[in-house]
Order: C-alpha cells, then sequence, then structure tokens
C-alpha cells in the first residue's frame, strides 16, 4: 500500500461526497420551504452512512442541521 496515493484517494472521495451531498441537502430544502413542509428556521436532524464494501465497514454519524 501506498500512503500517500491511499491518503488522496479517501480526500479525493470525502470531497466529493461532501459536494454531492451539500447540493442534494440545498435542493430537498428549497423545494420543502416551496411547498410548505419547512418555514426555514428549523433545525433537522441528520444521518450519514458510510458503507465501504470489501472491509465489511459501516458507520453511522448523526448530527443536525440548522437552517437558520
Amino acid at each position: 500500500m501506498n500512503p500517500e496515493t491511499f491518503n488522496m484517494s479517501i480526500r479525493k472521495f470525502l470531497k466529493s461526497v461532501g459536494v454531492q451531498s451539500q447540493r442534494e441537502i440545498e435542493g430537498a430544502v428549497e423545494k420543502a420551504i416551496a411547498a410548505g413542509r419547512l418555514k426555514g428556521g428549523e433545525t433537522l436532524p441528520a444521518r450519514m452512512t458510510l458503507t465501504i464494501d470489501g472491509l465489511a465497514l459501516t458507520v453511522t454519524i448523526d448530527g443536525r442541521i440548522a437552517l437558520e
């Protein structure tokens, strides 16, 4: 294993996850506000699950996303 390649690969994956996740969340919040399901001042519970096949790794991370 090349530690530098491994580290860069993880960073690239996490950057992609972060960018795509943010876009998805922003879009869903905008739609929910437009539909009247959210008012825009809520704090939403959030959960992210990371699964890596071949490692039998599943990690769940809980958090909150504040809209205001």
